[in-house]
């Protein structure tokens, strides 16, 4: 059986931060770490979707990587996407997770064309085989048009590097389908954000997310009831967090809010990514409204 302990808990989708005039910023990408470490986050997940990887080149997101583990210094499990639009990138990001010292690397299936589940196991296969590093599956078929299924997660459980999927379909009946079938020895992690109570319920084992990074406490504190046995506050909570959810969906592009909310509390990482939208200047006082609510759950919830 494998010591997957350290991959428990809450892993917030690490945002890339950018400086003034739109470059990764190295300087404030371990400020984030160092903002999210002190709110009790020990896990991140790093060059992912909230990281806008798709929108960076291959030397920018390992500039993310470098700076992400400078900064945590072993404090922090740390798993990368590697995932990327040529199986010859994610070879390349996949080495140099190994090389900087990453817990594990992570992938979404091949994007926009439509594959095979062979030539889906072929590219997983390639990245793995570069790092030797444990290995996570990535479903998002909402972004990927692909959603893995049950034989292609089995296939993928016979490679010794395979631990675990983080999974971002709805149904919370796929999480207890992929626990069912991976057992004790793989790491099911809850995808969407306002069903993460739900999730751990279902089978999951943990949860990464997109708006961890703007409520890390709330997250913490349903994981902290969960682990408490106290469903019906986990669930309390978990209403509340996904309404905050709701509200920051509905005010704009999700990057632009979390980014200025996070802004607001004097972590500056810069705005979204072109094609991304940016947060309009007439939604600053709806998204400070935002900030004030979120802070007022996480002091009367997390004090």
């Amino acid at each position: 059986m494998k010591n997957l302990d350290k991959f428990k808990g809450i892993f917030p989708a690490f945002y890339t931060p950018y400086d003034e005039a739109g470059n990764v910023s190295s300087e404030r990408t371990k400020q984030l770490v160092e903002y999210l470490y002190e709110k009790g986050v020990r896990g991140l997940y790093i060059t992912g979707s909230s990281g806008e990887c798709i929108y960076l080149n291959v030397e920018e997101r390992k500039t993310v990587m470098k700076s992400v583990m400078e900064a945590t210094k072993g404090k922090m499990t740390v798993i990368v996407h590697v995932g990327a639009s040529s199986t010859r990138d994610s070879i390349a990001l996949a080495k140099y997770a190994k090389e900087i010292g990453a817990d594990a690397i992570a992938s979404i299936p091949p994007i926009y064309f439509t594959l095979s589940e062979e030539a889906i196991i072929d590219y997983w296969t390639s990245m793995i085989q570069a790092a030797q590093l444990p290995f996570i599956i990535y479903n998002m078929p909402s972004a990927t048009g692909t959603n893995v299924s049950a034989e292609l997660f089995s296939r993928m459980l016979e490679n010794k590097y395979m631990i675990g999927i983080k999974n971002t379909s709805m149904p919370v009946m796929d999480l207890l389908k992929f626990k069912t079938l991976g057992g004790k020895d793989c790491i099911i992690f809850n995808g969407p954000d306002e069903q993460f109570a739900a999730g751990r319920l279902m089978g999951a084992d943990s949860g990464i997310g997109g708006t961890y990074g703007v409520m890390p406490e709330l997250f913490l504190k349903i994981e902290e009831l969960i682990l408490q046995n106290d469903f019906a506050k986990a669930s309390e909570l978990q209403c509340l967090t996904t309404n905050l959810i709701f509200d920051i969906l509905k005010t704009g592009n999700m990057f632009g809010v979390v980014k200025y909310i996070l802004k607001l509390r004097g972590m500056d990482i810069g705005t979204p990514r072109g094609p991304l939208p940016q947060l309009p200047k007439n939604s600053y006082p709806i998204v400070e409204e935002l900030e004030k609510k979120i802070s007022q759950v996480i002091d009367t919830w997390c004090s």
